[in-house]
């Protein structure tokens, strides 16, 4: 058995630089994204994310299964379908499978939404990210990232979403 460590490891001060930068980054990016999308449609990022990860599932998706796929807890994910509901983008039904879970839906107007916004929501990430760096420093970037999200998710109960991408 190996003994605990006892002195942290510090990061060195590149290291330092490359933590920073990519929290101060990442802040602004989707501050900037989430911004364009509120001016745009009134619709927050995580709004957005929702009616993406629906509309990748022909619309609909048990509600248990959303909030895994966005890693959010369920009533966060719960609350922000309530605005959603209210705003008429989705709708939340009985699981015909089993009677007890609940499944949330796009709308219509949920559907035309994202049409409508997804244009300018890609306009965004290649602006403020895509094209600002190689394609070989973005796929760096990919790489590190799913990385991260592997680590983080092996335990996840939705890893078949992250395999299937």
């Amino acid at each position: 058995m190996t003994e605990p460590q006892t002195e942290p490891r510090w990061l060195d001060a590149d290291q330092q630089r490359s933590w920073r930068a990519l929290v101060l980054g990442f802040t602004l990016l989707t501050d900037r994204l989430d911004d364009d999308l509120r001016r745009h449609a009134n619709l927050s990022l995580t709004e957005y994310e929702i009616l993406v990860r629906l509309s990748e599932r022909e619309g609909s998706m048990r509600m248990a299964q959303l909030a895994d796929a966005l890693a959010h807890s369920r009533s966060r994910v719960t609350h922000t379908i309530k605005r959603m509901e209210k705003a008429r983008l989705v709708e939340r039904t009985t699981s015909p499978d089993d009677g007890r879970g609940v499944i949330a839906s796009m709308t219509e107007k949920g559907w035309q939404l994202i049409r409508d916004i997804a244009p300018i929501h890609v306009a965004g990430v290649r602006t403020h990210l895509v094209d600002l760096v190689s394609d070989e420093d973005f796929a760096a970037v990919g790489r590190v990232m799913n990385a991260v999200a592997d680590h983080l998710i092996a335990r996840h109960p939705e890893m078949e979403i992250r395999q299937g991408e």
